[in-house]
């Protein structure tokens, strides 16, 4: 089985209105669609763009629940007229009183599967007052099964082991860091969750500056398609990954059937070689 995927580096910038937002992102979709696309990835919080529309400083997040259902009837209208699963990176949304930080999937049928991030960093945690999700699934689609985990949850290998358990064999990471620490936390992680459990990674990050949204001040990204080190993949388990904070879209083809191959056969077999007898097994 073979996929291909894209992810998006989103170059935040003022904006005027909805259409505005409306515009960049179709332009993003149907650049990967050019290139034959089966999914796109955006990254964590880049509808915070949204909040630049006024022109006022804007220090807080929970005006976004607000454009909910015209980011939901956007993507899932692109992903219909394309044909591609979009993951529209992450929304802040609003349930029973709480703001929740969702990944969405948008299928080419129309459906929309949601996952909250797990781990709030202290921002969303003090500032942006933004409730961690409570369950963790993957999403099953006609190129296998998917996961959904975002930036700070990449940190936290219990996590990932869970989610591969679970049958993922390709994890989307939306991401957004605003400096080299914090973009090589999350991606030198996303590189130890490849290893540990034979597994595609592919993340992206914001880029540019919403110079009127407190904590979107900055942005530092780059995606990237992440991949096991193992003979049948690149040495440096990178597949493709973009220019550092430069406005654009990589793209490249995962076969899974390598992931099974060396899971069985590899330099290395970490997924089986798992000492259960000396710690608990976190994929059940």
């Amino acid at each position: 089985m073979k996929l291909r995927v894209s992810a998006v580096q989103y170059h935040l910038e003022k904006i005027n209105s909805f259409e505005d937002f409306a515009a960049q992102v179709t332009h993003y979709v149907r650049t990967a669609n050019e290139y034959d696309s089966e999914f796109v990835l955006f990254p964590e919080f880049f509808t915070t763009q949204l909040l630049s529309i006024t022109g006022n400083t804007v220090g807080l997040v929970d005006e976004l629940p607000n454009y909910t259902d015209q980011y939901i009837e956007l993507f899932r209208g692109l992903a219909q007229e394309t044909g591609m699963h979009i993951i529209g990176g992450t929304h802040v949304t609003k349930k029973e009183g709480k703001l929740y930080n969702t990944a969405h999937l948008f299928y080419p049928d129309g459906r929309v599967a949601e996952q909250a991030k797990l781990h709030m960093t202290p921002t969303e945690k003090k500032d942006w007052n933004i409730t961690p999700g409570e369950s963790i699934q993957i999403f099953e689609t006609d190129k296998g099964k998917i996961a959904l985990l975002t930036c700070y949850d990449m940190e936290f290998p219990e996590i990932v082991r869970m989610v591969r358990g679970m049958g993922a064999d390709v994890i989307f990471a939306p991401s957004c860091t605003d400096d080299l620490h914090g973009f090589n936390r999350v991606r030198y992680t996303c590189h130890a969750r490849t290893i540990e459990n034979q597994v595609y990674v592919v993340t992206t990050g914001t880029v540019g500056a919403l110079r009127n949204v407190d904590f979107m001040r900055a942005n530092y990204g780059q995606a990237a398609v992440i991949t096991p080190n193992d003979i049948p993949f690149p040495k440096n388990g990178i597949l493709m990954e973009g220019e550092f904070n430069h406005d654009m879209i990589i793209t490249a083809d995962l076969d899974l059937s390598l992931l099974y191959k060396v899971r069985e056969e590899g330099s290395v077999t970490t997924w089986t070689d798992r000492r259960l007898d000396l710690y608990p097994d976190l994929s059940k």
